[in-house]
């Protein structure tokens, strides 16, 4: 089976929600210093590109949990890979992710972090497929509301690939 990738959101319509995010984001957190926490490997493009757009003081950690392996559809088990380097206590924490879909993910880390007493926790994502919640999770920021379709690029992969794109597409299979 081949593939290709249909473009959904250009580079430049990702850069200019982004900014959009990361000074809404300044406004909220005016005063303060936020924690982000990004969630491997999808989110690091997103939160590096979102972390410049800042301006209030930034910290950084990042942790790895997996729900996919290499399928296109979530298979509901969630297994931390790699954790935190920090503690969270009495920080004011944003989690950065590239997408959420099911919510499984998500739901069961939000609640896993809310236990380690941040002072705040709000999550962040580049991208939201609502019609595929099968968990209510609250995301506090939105970068664009997409339908449900497989998409790859500024972070996001099927089987290791596609990640390095500048825009979000649409994998189509032949």
């Amino acid at each position: 089976m081949s593939e290709r990738v249909r473009v959904m959101l250009s580079e430049e319509e990702v850069d200019r929600r982004i900014q959009e995010m990361g000074e809404q984001i300044s406004r909220d957190y005016e005063g303060k210093q936020v924690h982000l926490v990004c969630v491997l490997k999808g989110g690091s493009f997103f939160m590096c590109e979102l972390a410049k757009r800042i301006t209030v003081p930034v910290s950084l950690d990042f942790m790895s949990v997996s729900s996919y392996g290499s399928e296109t559809k979530s298979s509901g088990v969630v297994r931390i890979v790699k954790d935190l380097d920090d503690p969270l206590k009495d920080k004011d924490v944003l989690v950065v992710e590239d997408i959420v879909d099911s919510g499984r993910t998500l739901s069961y880390l939000m609640e896993m972090l809310r236990d380690r007493g941040p002072r705040s926790l709000r999550l962040c994502t580049l991208l939201d497929k609502p019609e595929r919640r099968v968990v209510d999770v609250n995301v506090d920021y939105t970068g664009f509301q997409i339908p449900d379709e497989f998409v790859v690029g500024y972070g996001l992969d099927y089987d290791q690939k596609y990640r390095n794109l500048p825009y979000i597409g649409v994998v189509e299979f032949d």
